[in-house]
């Protein structure tokens, strides 16, 4: 009978295991409903234009500071970063404190809410 709890606890593992993978990966649509609150009054993900901050269509896997046509601060352009989901996801939890200078200031504070939003801007290929 001792065998009884390993089991239980194990199946409850794998029970939880494909919702903390999928969580991981963050959900485009809600992602998509986040970003028109929390981003689309300075970002355009959807149409290659820029706006207050610069178009967000093709960002991920893009050097910082990179985009056409948008004047970035001193310090985005010195930062030599790629716009990896990881550096993304460091960026938009505390930008200035990423990268010390940049104009934006707006954070997403909640993780999920991070992944979401970069599983729906990884869909918004360039134009």
């Amino acid at each position: 009978m001792r065998f009884f709890p390993v089991a239980a606890a194990l199946l409850g593992a794998a029970l939880l295991a494909p919702a903390t993978a999928g969580a991981e990966e963050g959900d485009a649509a809600r992602g998509r409903t986040l970003f028109q609150r929390q981003c689309q009054a300075c970002h355009q993900a959807l149409q290659p234009r820029h706006g207050v901050g610069p178009s967000l269509q093709g960002v991920v896997g893009r050097a910082a500071a990179s985009a056409a046509g948008y004047n970035y601060s001193p310090a985005l352009k010195a930062s030599g970063l790629t716009w990896t989901p990881e550096v993304l996801q460091d960026f938009l939890g505390a930008p200035t404190t990423k990268v010390p200078g940049t104009r934006m200031i707006q954070r997403v504070a909640a993780e999920q809410d991070r992944r979401d939003i970069l599983a729906f801007l990884a869909q918004q290929a360039a134009p």
